[in-house]
């Protein structure tokens, strides 16, 4: 008995891409982004392929009440620079909590996809919102069940 490759266009293999809401309440920074980052490359799927995006959308919300291990909210820097001589910028997890919650969690996940042209188009798919609500019912997503 033979059997047959199964090929999907594009149109449908976009289709099938489904959106899925985690709650960051009270998770480990690094932890979540790992399970974020394997969702947005398509692992979780069967039909991964590491050359191609066969991941889903994420939403994530509540990013304001996600938490670090040990004394990472003190210790932890995070850089910038702009571009002048001089110009570099420091500022702790703590802070960076405090003032953009959304940029820490983006930034971990990022930091864990390729340094590619793939990568920056996987980033685009990731949605994060500090609190509970966010505008993406209409795509129903579905709830990413979380190892506790």
């Amino acid at each position: 008995m033979k059997k047959e490759t199964v090929t999907l266009s594009r149109p449908t293999h976009l289709a099938a891409r489904r959106w899925h809401l985690v709650d960051a309440q009270g998770k480990v920074v690094g932890r979540l982004a790992s399970v974020i980052a394997n969702i947005l490359r398509g692992k979780i799927t069967p039909t991964f392929s590491p050359h191609l995006d066969s991941g889903d959308f994420v939403i994530v919300v509540n990013a304001q009440q996600v938490r670090f291990s040990g004394n990472k909210m003190r210790d932890k820097i995070y850089y910038r620079h702009t571009e002048y001589p001089g110009g570099i910028r420091k500022t702790s997890a703590g802070k960076m909590l405090e003032s953009r919650p959304e940029e820490v969690l983006r930034k971990a996940v990022t930091g864990m996809l390729p340094k590619t042209r793939l990568g920056r188009h996987l980033a685009k798919k990731l949605k994060i919102y500090s609190g509970p609500d966010h505008p993406h019912m209409a795509q129903l997503p579905v709830t990413f069940p979380l190892g506790e």
